[in-house]
């Protein structure tokens, strides 16, 4: 077959020819591929016309030699069109876009973008990112105000399931963080006061830290770095591997079937995460203050003599506000994921930093707010 496959070049009356015969397929075009690529280059941008009155015979090859013929023509300046080409050929050939031949083409020159140009894409970009996200917790605050009110259809085996993982197995780390951050507060606040002989209000700084802000933050910003990225890393894998795409094709909602267990589970154990963290970091600044001289059911009843229960109700609720946030955005960017492997990493990675700055940003606004109410 590939014997009777040829191309010529020659000059008609007002455009250049290229004329092909013979079969176009994957066992012939590597023998004339080249040498149709530099009869193209020779028309030197005049008019050219691609001659298929002798092919007998075109697959997905043959398609893919025409359009990489008429693409160089149009990378040297020629208006490139295919004639007598059969019809059954023809067909297949039309199905590809010649939008995307031009744009492969002749590509647009690249612009520099001025500063006031960049700043305004940036803009505009970040408040279509927020918007989007806005519809995404939007829909998931849906699902789950559905699935609470109707607790029949949530996949409690998963909610158990997701709670031991970032809960159960997170106390070690917990403990730790929380009771070395009880440590380092009472030495830290001790020294100074101690000149004023007053070690024993370093209760009451621990108490009101722990409690109100430091234990919420702390523990959140442990599962941000834990099970927010671990969510994105499983939900972006399921994306990349088209899961999703396959819950969706069989009318799962992927929202309701990931999504909201993942946050059922997670608000559920963060209050009691954080009340763990806070204990130990108390208990992590008592054994500080006995090197103080000050016997623990001192300073334990100075602690409960100062902390209110708004104080300790005041961190429960932030904590559970920070676990909604730890759980949607690590879910939410899991499922933008797209490519490869490469896009789990970056998923994971996206999480992690966007849920620190929210819980960032919303401890400030929650600093803010309690103060105005006397909170």
């Amino acid at each position: 077959m590939s014997s009777s496959t040829a191309v010529q070049l020659h000059r008609g009356t007002q455009e250049w020819v290229v004329a092909l015969t013979g079969a176009l397929d994957a066992e012939s075009l590597p023998l004339i591929w080249a040498r149709a690529l530099a009869a193209v280059r020779q028309g030197g941008g005049a008019p050219l016309r691609l001659d298929a009155a002798g092919v007998t015979y075109c697959d997905g090859s043959g398609i893919a030699f025409l359009l990489d013929l008429q693409r160089e023509g149009l990378r040297h300046g020629s208006r490139v069109t295919v004639t007598n080409l059969a019809p059954r050929f023809a067909e297949l050939l039309g199905q590809f876009d010649r939008a995307r031949l031009e744009d492969g083409a002749q590509p647009a020159p690249a612009r520099q973008l001025r500063l006031t140009e960049q700043v305004g894409r940036a803009v505009l970009q970040l408040g279509a990112d927020l918007r989007r996200q806005w519809r995404y917790v939007r829909r998931v605050t849906v699902c789950l105000v559905y699935e609470l009110r109707h607790p029949s259809v949530v996949r409690w085996k998963e909610v158990l399931s997701v709670a031991e993982e970032m809960g159960v197995n997170g106390l070690p780390v917990v403990t730790l963080i929380a009771f070395l951050m009880g440590v380092v507060l009472a030495y830290q606040s001790a020294v100074p006061m101690r000149q004023y002989g007053a070690e024993l209000f370093v209760a009451n700084l621990i108490g009101l830290s722990m409690m109100r802000e430091l234990a919420p933050l702390m523990t959140t910003i442990v599962l941000a770095g834990r099970t927010g990225a671990a969510f994105a890393a499983e939900l972006g894998t399921m994306k990349v591997d088209e899961e999703i795409d396959a819950l969706t094709t069989m009318a799962l909602d992927p929202l309701r079937f990931l999504v909201v267990p993942r946050v059922i589970a997670t608000v559920s154990m963060t209050p009691l995460l954080t009340i763990y963290a806070a204990l130990v970091g108390l208990l992590g600044g008592g054994l500080v203050m006995l090197t103080f001289q000050i016997p623990l059911i001192t300073y334990f009843k100075q602690i409960v003599g100062v902390v209110s229960i708004g104080d300790f109700t005041g961190g429960l609720f932030k904590s559970a506000v920070f676990a909604f946030l730890v759980a949607t955005v690590g879910c939410g960017r899991g499922l933008e994921a797209q490519g490869g492997p490469r896009a789990v990493g970056l998923a994971a990675t996206r999480a992690v930093v966007s849920t620190i700055v929210l819980i960032v940003v919303f401890d400030g606004v929650f600093a803010v707010v309690f103060h105005i109410f006397g909170f």
